[in-house]
């Protein structure tokens, strides 16, 4: 059998300048070592050219691929034996049904199944988990499910965390192409070393291995087997049909022309060469640089949240080869600030939007859609903001700590408050006086410097209360002098109110009981 040798490429910092001289431009028609021709193994350490710019450290690669396409690789690399069952036939007409289906699926796996297919080949693990993003997301990385599983791998934020895969407002790493896939393979390779099955290993992906080993622990205790159809009667229905969608796809892509269909030729070379990162940059700005519509560019990057991407050693960029030259090319040239936007932490509580764009010289639109927060929303405490730089920030960077720990939570805007002042009846309590007027215990502390609940009778406070929309104050008490008319009035007003409130609760207090009990 002949090979073939392809070259996955690396280029470690390229974008540790903003801008370099032409005579500094990536060569990447670099060949590989000798050594690693004939070896066909990762020449990372083996000594080759170096770049003027000591910034830059290119590394390289090597892989070893036959001829054929890559479907035929994942046809000669599947080892699970095969299901057969009644849901097997039921999802291969359901599938072998829909070719449009079908085909945008495939279309969508074209761009990432070589990379799939070499880390499984490098693992020593069967091909049918190549197929298995077509039953997860059907290939789509921005895919994202009701139980907030995200990704080609579908991993709830939990399971991404134990593999070790980073998720703040900047990146989520559980639709990085790269790292999810070296996370999923890895929580495969310990569900099989769990269950030495891998349709058990694939349940327990689907259901959790917790759920797994009980339903085996029952088989066991009915005297049943423990393989996957034995267990059937103990999962639930989307377990139940998770391997035998697996094996439907597994049947069709074994012998695409006997079910109508004809998949996409996918090349057995790499389709995107990696480019590590270490500066700023806008995505927009990268998409342009490389050439490439802004589709494609997220269809190979679907991690980055927002319109900047942040640099860091472990951040990379996916790009076609021949996009990542034109990326080389127009970088050289380009004489401009690679990024436009910079970072703002919330260090104070109820920063408003309007104050936060006051400071950085822009709008309230403006950081509402970089930030996807609705109006009448506010960042809370803590929370990280993205704002436009101002000027003379053009050269600065977000701070690799800040992006990693970043978080954004909002919470609504609170309409103004009137300041009003009380007095204390006389069996009234701090706790019953912040409940009259809708504010907190806390709050009417602060606002009276209190020491304890206790009030005494005719002891005047001071509160903030809600105004309605049309800035009215929700409670009006007059702050005349004890014993005044309008005093007397406003307070025999609030009593009658009091009163009937209580009647009108111990009127439906009985029946709301008995409904909920």
């Amino acid at each position: 059998m002949q090979h073939t040798q392809f070259r996955r490429l690396t280029i470690a910092a390229l974008l540790a300048a903003q801008a370099l001289p032409a005579a500094q431009a990536i060569d990447l028609s670099i060949e590989p070592s000798s050594q690693a021709l004939e070896t066909g193994r990762d020449m990372r350490s083996v000594d080759g050219p170096r770049l003027g710019n000591p910034g830059f450290d290119p590394t390289y690669d090597d892989v070893t691929v036959t001829s054929f396409d890559v479907w035929d690789r994942i046809r000669k690399g599947f080892a699970i034996p095969d299901l057969n069952n009644p849901l097997v036939a039921n999802h291969v007409t359901w599938y072998s049904s829909r070719p449009d289906y079908i085909q945008r699926t495939t279309q969508r796996a074209s761009r990432y199944l070589f990379h799939v297919v070499q880390e499984l080949e490098r693992r020593g693990m069967p091909m049918e988990l190549a197929l298995l993003p077509f039953i997860e997301s059907a290939f789509n990385p921005q895919a994202y499910s009701s139980a907030k599983a995200a990704g080609m791998w579908q991993f709830i934020p939990s399971t991404g965390r134990d593999y070790n895969l980073k998720q703040n407002i900047f990146r989520d790493e559980r639709r990085d192409v790269i790292a999810s896939t070296n996370a999923a393979l890895n929580y495969l390779q310990k569900l099989y070393g769990m269950f030495g099955d891998w349709q058990l290993a694939l349940a327990a992906y689907n259901w959790g291995e917790g759920s797994v080993s009980r339903a085996i622990n029952k088989a066991r205790a009915a005297g049943l087997d423990t393989d996957y159809n034995s267990l059937s009667a103990f999962m639930p229905a989307e377990t139940r049909n998770y391997y035998p969608k697996l094996q439907a796809v597994k049947n069709l892509v074994s012998v695409p022309a006997q079910y109508g269909l004809t998949l996409p030729v996918v090349e057995n070379q790499p389709y995107f060469v990696s480019i590590s990162k270490t500066r700023d940059i806008d995505v927009k700005l990268a998409a342009q640089l490389a050439e490439l519509p802004m589709e494609e560019f997220k269809a190979l990057n679907p991690q980055f949240n927002k319109p900047v991407i942040t640099g860091s050693p472990s951040t990379r960029i996916l790009l076609p080869q021949l996009n990542a030259e034109k990326f080389k090319e127009n970088l050289s040239t380009w004489s401009h600030s690679l990024s436009s936007w910079t970072a703002h932490k919330v260090t104070v509580t109820r920063e408003r939007i309007e104050t936060i764009a006051a400071k950085f010289k822009t709008t309230p639109a403006v950081i509402r859609e970089a930030n996807a927060i609705p109006p009448n929303m506010h960042p809370t405490l803590g929370s990280v903001v993205l704002v436009p730089k101002r000027s003379g920030e053009s050269g600065q960077d977000i701070g690799q700590e800040l992006a990693d720990n970043a978080t954004l939570a909002v919470a609504p805007d609170e309409p103004p408050r009137k300041k009003i002042k009380v007095r204390a009846g006389k069996r009234d309590t701090v706790n019953s006086i912040a409940t009259r007027y809708k504010v907190t215990v806390a709050e009417v502390r602060d606002w009276n410097d209190l020491k304890s609940d206790r009030l005494k009778p005719g002891q005047e406070l001071k509160l903030q209360v809600r105004a309605d929309k049309r800035g009215k104050s929700r409670v009006t008490i007059a702050s005349a002098r004890e014993g005044s008319p309008a005093a007397a009035r406003q307070v025999n007003k609030r009593t009658r109110v009091e009163i009937a409130d209580r009647r009108d609760a111990r009127r439906v207090e009985p029946r709301h009981r008995k409904r909920y009990e």
